[in-house]
């Protein structure tokens, strides 16, 4: 019934973890990854979506060792919108 971006697990990482997110009402998702510098580095995940929990596996192999961050921005269907930013770290 609402918003959250979890931290991802492990944490830190080598390569692969999962990073889960709930929405509470249909929008458009984005999920980006950013280097330590505040660049970005990939999207995750990039669409519409339907209220419920999702599960996203990620896998750093082509990336460096490093301090990343992940940001979820969402905009409902509703009017209503959520922001997010979690840091990862990833360990070769």
């Amino acid at each position: 019934d609402n918003f959250k971006l979890e931290q991802n697990y492990p944490n830190p990482f080598n390569p692969v973890t999962t990073i889960n997110f709930s929405i509470p009402v249909n929008g458009n998702l984005e999920l980006k990854l950013f280097d330590i510098l505040g660049k970005e580095v990939q999207s995750l995940v990039k669409g519409t979506y339907n209220s419920g929990t999702y599960r996203l596996n990620f896998n750093g192999s082509n990336l460096q060792s490093g301090v990343y961050f992940y940001a979820l921005n969402f905009n409902g269907d509703n009017g209503v919108s959520y922001t997010d930013r979690k840091k990862l770290i990833l360990i070769k």
